[in-house]
């Protein structure tokens, strides 16, 4: 089942319940969906890969204003972005722990041969394709700065 047809059962669910926080997030993906399959060169289709990428998106988009509303005191925003979060990686595969992220790039390191910071591009590179989706590019990146300055 796509993306789109799991979103679109789930609304359906959602409207009947009266969920509010549950159907501003579907809505949320389902926007994005339609806005990428009419993009030019799409054919009216999102690969796997591109629902992977809108998705988190999606929720760096929300994490960002999370900062910002909490930043200004906004409590009431700051909570509906939280919710919109939780709905939408729902969708995401499970992110990984600091310890496995840590773990993962550690043999990335090892693979690449990557001994100084001069070498980060070269590590970023293989991490970013290897753990789409399993870990945010912010967190791959402050991981492999750290374990390359040691």
């Amino acid at each position: 089942m796509s993306l789109e047809q799991q979103v679109m059962a789930e609304m359906k669910d959602a409207m009947k319940a009266k969920d509010e926080a549950l159907l501003r997030g579907l809505r949320a993906i389902k926007a994005e969906i339609i806005k990428a399959k009419t993009e030019p060169g799409a054919n009216g289709e999102v690969s796997t890969e591109g629902e992977l990428k809108l998705l988190q998106k999606l929720v760096k988009q929300r994490k960002d204003s999370l900062e910002i509303f909490t930043q200004q005191n906004r409590a009431d925003l700051a909570q509906k972005e939280q919710d919109e979060i939780t709905v939408i990686e729902r969708f995401l595969p499970k992110q990984l722990s600091a310890e496995e992220l840590k773990a993962a790039l550690e043999k990335i390191i090892a693979e690449t041969g990557a001994a100084s910071p001069a070498d980060l591009g070269k590590v970023m590179g293989v991490a970013s394709k290897q753990l789409a989706g399993k870990a945010d590019g912010k967190a791959i990146s402050a991981t492999v700065k750290e374990l390359l300055t040691k």
